[in-house]
């Protein structure tokens, strides 16, 4: 199923690297040893499954929980993400609204960013080494259309924490090029991922779960998860796998890649100049989504979408590189820092995120069988709220967490191939064309708003 282990841990991404410079060595857990029971059965060692796990054994330390991960904790996104720990939700306010209601919406809002809190605190308890800072995003506008998005973001930010920033102020923050104008909001933490995922995954074995690794899970259904080192018989199964979800029935998501790349620790010299001084996470006001921050240790982390979708929504470990990709980050970095030079780039990365078609993620629980997932990307934080539900759920407390907007939310099946391919990979090219017709026009893009329509935003 998927992707394999099949190079050493540490060149999963710099993430993993830096894990073992700081002495995990990333071996893998036991297997499966056979047919077992337990009270919970979750699929996938990522974020999702490590919280849910975490969650259920802090509420209830008696419970038998076994995760069963096919690689290594943290293997995929949890481990390889841009390191944003934020209180994004695919679905935004207004789609929010729209579809459940203000005061659902509001609360759905508050639940995500007391998340990103709630991550630090976990964190700081169970003596998680992340890198976790609070200090928030910043948001450039480097042309008159993003320009506009960032005055009507923060004139329509409602309950959210946004704030509009000119151009003096915003350079202060992040010095790049071209400044215009930002938005920005506290609402988000900088963290090394690998080591959070890692960090998560002894703290729960220290609370008694089991996690067995090199197992592949081959169904997953109601009370009963089949491996292929055998059978684990459950009160409930979660299924945490976002992305590598395409491999089971029903298919709610579609994978599709992100890629980065990172500089060597850069020279106060730089930092001088370029700022993020206060653990800020930065992105600008295009289409076609970038995120990058400053590391702990002064590196220069960037990435972005752009990658194609790939036939049947395969995940393949040859798609985590795409050269094309890389080379027009590397080119994105050096235009908004010139000081940045070719030969200070020395890690690139990927790997697969989950979308739903509806870009709305969800959690839920029916007949003993839990999921959650389709963050679009932005899962650290939600995937703690997730976590946190799903034990709310199995363990039938009467948290008002089980009352939020997401809880039981089922997005509509994607298109069959050949129109899925088609959309996804038209719609990466139409953000891209947007992008530059932005820049020679000035104007916001049609086909944008068009686009995003269409997808359900």
């Amino acid at each position: 199923m998927g992707e394999t282990l099949s190079r050493p841990g540490a060149a999963l991404s710099l993430w993993h690297e830096q894990a073992v410079a700081s002495g995990d060595p990333l071996t893998p857990r036991p297997g499966l040893p056979g047919d077992t029971t337990a009270d919970v059965c979750i699929v996938g060692a990522g974020y999702t499954g490590l919280w849910t796990a975490y969650s259920l054994l802090r509420l209830d330390p008696g419970l038998r929980v076994v995760v069963v991960e096919q690689e290594i904790a943290g293997f995929g996104a949890s481990g390889r993400n841009g390191g944003w720990c934020s209180a994004l939700f695919p679905a935004g306010t207004s789609s929010l609204t729209r579809r459940h209601g203000a005061p659902a919406a509001l609360v759905m809002r508050a639940a995500m960013r007391a998340a990103v809190d709630d991550v630090g605190t976990v964190a700081a308890e169970e003596g998680i080494d992340c890198d976790w800072v609070k200090g928030g995003t910043v948001t450039l506008a480097r042309t008159p259309a993003q320009l506009v998005r960032a005055r009507a973001e923060a004139a329509h930010a409602g309950s959210d924490d946004v704030t509009f920033l000119g151009p003096a102020e915003a350079t202060a923050l992040v010095g790049a090029s071209g400044v215009l104008g930002a938005t920005v909001t506290r609402d988000c933490a900088r963290i090394q991922p690998a080591l959070l995922a890692r960090g998560l995954a002894r703290a729960v074995e220290r609370r008694g779960g089991c996690i067995v690794e090199g197992t592949t899970a081959l169904s997953v259904g109601s009370r009963r998860v089949v491996t292929d080192r055998g059978t684990v018989a459950a009160g409930v199964t979660v299924r945490a796998t976002e992305a590598w979800s395409s491999s089971f029935a029903p298919r709610s998501v579609a994978p599709v890649y992100s890629l980065i790349v990172a500089t060597r620790p850069l020279p106060a010299s730089f930092w001088d100049r370029a700022g993020l001084a206060g653990g800020q996470t930065f992105t600008d006001h295009r289409h076609l989504i970038v995120y990058g921050q400053r590391t702990a240790d002064d590196r220069l982390v960037f990435g972005g979408r752009g990658a194609p979708y790939h036939w049947r929504s395969r995940v393949r470990p040859g798609f985590d590189r795409d050269e094309r990709v890389f080379a027009g980050l590397r080119e994105a970095v050096r235009e908004l820092f010139p000081a940045v030079r070719a030969t200070d780039f020395t890690h690139a990365w990927g790997g697969p995120l989950g979308i739903p078609r509806d870009w709305h993620a969800g959690v839920g629980l029916r007949d003993g069988s839990g999921w959650a997932g389709g963050y679009v990307g932005d899962g650290v934080a939600t995937s703690q709220l997730a976590g946190r539900t799903l034990a709310a759920l199995i363990l039938g407390r009467g948290d008002p967490i089980t009352e939020l907007p997401w809880v039981n939310h089922r997005s509509r099946r994607w298109e069959p191939e050949p129109l899925r391919w088609l959309l996804m990979n038209a719609g990466l090219r139409l953000m891209t064309m947007a992008d530059t017709e932005e820049r020679l026009t000035g104007r916001p893009s049609l086909a944008a708003a068009a686009l995003s329509r269409a997808l359900g935003g």
